[in-house]
């Protein structure tokens, strides 16, 4: 049997680069983002504006993705920043996994910008492995104008780590052989899924790199850190039996969430909020033909802590109002009333997909009631597919229409609004 040989392929960084070639070759621009100090980052005036895409030369001021945009201005007083279009990016991700797939048809793609490939049995077709890389990321480069990173391994992890090595624009390879060399001396918060809170309680035990988690003894990591510790451990030692999925896993819940333009400070200001993330969950849920059974609400306070309540309903739901009283409930139940709080999310997990409710004398819902409620989400939801998710809206948001639908996909993803690409993007 040949040996698994697959593709890790990231898309330097995407937003910029789809926005620079968007600008340059439908536009007509003559200035590349890519050449200068630039960023694609959300509305300057908003809090929550963070950068989401960075050019190398702003690299080169020490701005970081994931930083706050006025940090990033300081470093750089002329940086230019484009706001993000998510229309657009949609549309260049389905030109970038469409070539992908004419490489290999088995391909996963991982986020909007990266994607796994298997190219095993492909070497008739392509040639090596690193002379296939060089064809793709060439192609990329002459197709659709951007560049991107190639990681070779056996296995998904491997792959995906050699992608992140040095870029952009680059192929590296790390085959379990060359794990030790290669992958253990980097800091352990390189390895995949080892997020900050997880490195802390690594460094507690005296691991800083891979290579000495690689070597640490498993039994102490489970016992301390449960079957997570397990995964990093099998990780860090190069191990991943994950097949190359190309078609998405199904759904285990629908979850939305937004940061406030100013903190929440009373109910009546977090009432409007759960109820335009419980109109895109649920309409969601709608359209995938799911229904929930737990409800769940994540609030976020403006220090950064973390607030979460959950609760099972008497049946599985996907009309928009049962999930939204039952939001209301459990953020009555979680809020102190006094804690100001900048992000609010509402889940529904639990899923089945049939609609079942169990009627009580007291709860005032009847199956005839149930059954007016459902159609009438229906309706609404046909309508917003036919108009458009403005067309009608509850009168709560007469005021302020655009917030009343939140949360979740940005709006021009959410309603695949897109913008022409083209074949050159």
């Amino acid at each position: 049997m040949a040996e698994r040989v697959i593709f890790h392929v990231d898309a330097n960084s995407a937003f910029l680069s789809w926005s620079a070639a968007y600008r340059v070759k439908m536009l007509g621009e003559t200035e590349d983002l890519r050449d200068i100090p630039s960023v694609v980052a959300g509305d300057r005036e908003s809090r929550h504006s963070i950068i989401l895409a960075k050019s190398m030369p702003a690299k080169k001021f020490g701005i970081q993705t994931g930083e706050p945009l006025f940090q990033a201005m300081e470093k750089c007083p002329k940086l230019k920043v484009v706001a993000p279009d998510y229309g657009l990016y949609v549309e260049a991700s389905r030109h970038f996994v469409a070539l992908l797939r004419q490489f290999s048809p088995v391909v996963e793609q991982y986020s909007i910008d990266e994607a796994w490939v298997d190219m095993t049995g492909t070497e008739r077709l392509w040639g090596s492995p690193r002379l296939a890389a060089d064809t793709l990321r060439r192609r990329v480069w002459e197709e659709l104008g951007f560049t991107v990173n190639v990681g070779i391994s056996s296995n998904k992890l491997l792959a995906k780590m050699a992608g992140d090595f040095e870029k952009p624009n680059k192929v590296h390879t790390l085959f379990p052989e060359e794990v030790a060399g290669k992958m253990w001396p980097l800091p352990v918060r390189e390895l995949f899924l080892v997020g900050p809170a997880t490195e802390r309680k690594l460094k507690m035990l005296g691991i800083y790199t891979i290579g000495d988690l690689a070597a640490a003894d498993v039994r102490v990591l489970k016992k301390r850190m449960g079957k997570q510790g397990e995964t990093i451990w099998h990780f860090a030692n190069g191990r991943n039996a994950d097949m190359v999925a190309p078609e998405p896993m199904e759904n285990k819940g629908y979850g939305n969430s937004v940061t406030t333009p100013t903190d929440v400070v009373t109910s009546q200001q977090a009432y409007p909020v759960l109820l335009s993330l419980c109109e895109t969950v649920a309409a969601r849920m709608r359209k995938d033909g799911k229904c929930g059974s737990c409800v769940t609400i994540h609030l976020r306070t403006n220090e950064f802590g973390h607030i979460g309540h959950q609760s099972r309903l008497n049946g599985a739901t996907n009309i928009t109002a049962e999930i939204f009283r039952a939001a209301c409930r459990l953020f009555d139940e979680a809020w102190d009333g006094v804690t100001p709080l900048r992000q609010l999310g509402v889940q529904v997990t639990q899923l089945a997909h049939e609609p079942y409710q169990q009627y009580d004398l007291f709860s005032g819902m009847t199956p005839e009631k149930f059954e007016r409620k459902l159609r009438l989400d229906e309706t609404v939801d046909a309508l917003r597919d036919k108009f458009g998710e403005d067309i009608i809206r509850r009168a709560k948001f007469a005021r302020n229409p655009e917030a009343h639908m939140a949360g979740g996909l940005d709006r021009a993803r959410r309603t695949g609004v897109t913008k022409p690409v083209p074949q050159e993007f």
